[in-house]
């Protein structure tokens, strides 16, 4: 059997903008306002990412960077009072959280100078996120705001044992879901970063236990464990089946908690999959690599019987996903398939490159690659759609493989109908990969 095996290729970032964290966040955190400082581009890209138009006064704004900022000709510490006293005004937010995008890490705007300064102004608590593209991506836009946000936790006032806190924005429905498992194996959740509300955010400190539920929330954990003393519960992620059973394990295990009815609970659900597992058994999958969730989503698809040929992933923390390749490495010795090759910042050329060569069945990429694969004969599935699905807990896998089985049961439909040939003779007309 091999072993784990981990490429770095080009050390470019080809994902989504960070800054589409505001999309989740700012639902999440119901008594908060996100102000992205960065160029029209940015405003834009919200609108587009969001689907909510800035007129319709969602709870994030874009404080617009114009050519005089950019050349230093005006003040950015008046400009960026005056929004936030507006804000303040208007929608009396508990914090106003400063999305900094590229343009303000190139002109080196000093927000860390400036938002303590503003805050006393306005009383008003101010939190500074560098979000940008150049350092980050994708969902890493989520980890520097939880990381800023971790430093304003209150400290733990009792010492008690057994405390627990959860980290990773999750819709409160999931959360509640993940908190009711572990209550069913008497383990009480004692908070989550974040909590629904900014003054509601749980108490840390030397004694308290946490536990992240996102692959991609590195740099939380680290805050965590350096800044404010906690202890990080190393586990498998809690999507899938397999991954939340696993989850739910290591949590009890810290806890000296033996396990109730987790074997029953993980087959129960395993045989309400079995008619998508039923479709994707034995066919293969490529990660182009775009949101960090690639080594939890391909060891589950490599349980429900797929091949994954490649994962591609823009940033690997192997120290906080140790829990998660562990598993990966198990679930692949268990069904008996070679482990898949780990590329790290791939190149996109040379990932075409590989798909030409592999003609894997489907290939889970970024959103600037999907038309063009799609366009030389390549099914594809966005992989965008899993960072806003409720993917995590016992029972959202199945929307995991809703999401994976859609383009293949289209691809099936358009063959009953006689369009496929079609629709492939059509791609080879245009040239395909020559092109």
């Amino acid at each position: 059997m091999s072993t784990l095996k981990f490429e770095c290729e080009t050390g470019n970032y080809h994902t989504f903008c960070p800054i589409s964290c505001v999309a989740w966040l700012y639902q999440k955190i119901s008594d908060s306002f996100f102000l992205v400082i960065g160029t029209k581009t940015c405003g834009y890209f919200l609108q587009n990412a969001l689907g909510v138009m800035i007129f319709a006064e969602p709870r994030y704004a874009m404080a617009e960077l114009e050519e005089g900022d950019i050349s230093a000709q005006l003040h950015d510490f008046d400009e960026l009072k005056r929004l936030c006293l507006q804000i303040n005004k208007d929608r009396n937010p508990s914090v106003i959280v400063w999305i900094g995008t590229c343009t303000t890490e190139i002109i080196k705007m000093d927000l860390e100078g400036m938002a303590p300064k503003i805050e006393k102004m306005i009383g008003c608590a101010i939190i500074v996120a560098r979000a940008n593209g150049l350092d980050y991506a994708f969902t890493q836009g989520e980890d520097t705001v939880l990381a800023a946000m971790a430093h304003r936790c209150p400290e733990v006032t009792e010492k008690t044992e057994n405390r627990l806190i959860l980290f990773g924005s999750l819709p409160n429905t999931v959360a509640e879901q993940l908190t009711r498992e572990l209550a069913n194996q008497g383990i009480k959740v004692s908070g989550w970063l974040p909590e629904s509300r900014y003054e509601e955010l749980p108490e840390l400190g030397p004694g308290v236990y946490v536990c992240g539920v996102h692959p991609f929330l590195s740099r939380t954990a680290t805050t965590l464990m350096r800044r404010r003393k906690c202890q990080l519960i190393g586990a498998p992620f809690p999507i899938g089946p397999d991954g939340t059973a696993a989850w739910i394990e290591k949590i009890c295990q810290v806890f000296n908690v033996q396990p109730q009815n987790l074997n029953e609970r993980q087959e129960n659900i395993w045989q309400t999959l079995q008619p998508y597992i039923n479709l994707i058994k034995g066919k293969s999958v490529f990660f182009m690599g775009d949101n960090l969730l690639e080594i939890s989503l391909a060891r589950f698809l490599i349980r429900c019987g797929m091949i994954v040929y490649e994962i591609g992933i823009p940033y690997m923390d192997k120290r906080f996903q140790a829990s998660e390749l562990n598993l990966l490495e198990k679930t692949c010795e268990q069904m008996n398939v070679p482990i898949p090759h780990i590329v790290e910042k791939p190149d996109n050329y040379n990932q075409i490159q590989r798909i030409r060569a592999l003609k894997p069945d489907l290939v889970i990429t970024g959103l600037a690659h999907s038309n063009p694969l799609e366009a030389r004969g390549i099914t594809t599935k966005w992989s965008v759609e899993f960072t806003f699905a409720q993917i995590h807990g016992f029972t959202n896998a199945r929307d995991i493989l809703e999401l994976v089985t859609r383009p293949l049961r289209r691809n099936n439909h358009l063959k009953d109908l006689g369009w496929s040939e079609l629709v492939l003779a059509d791609r080879r007309d245009s040239g395909g990969f020559n092109k």
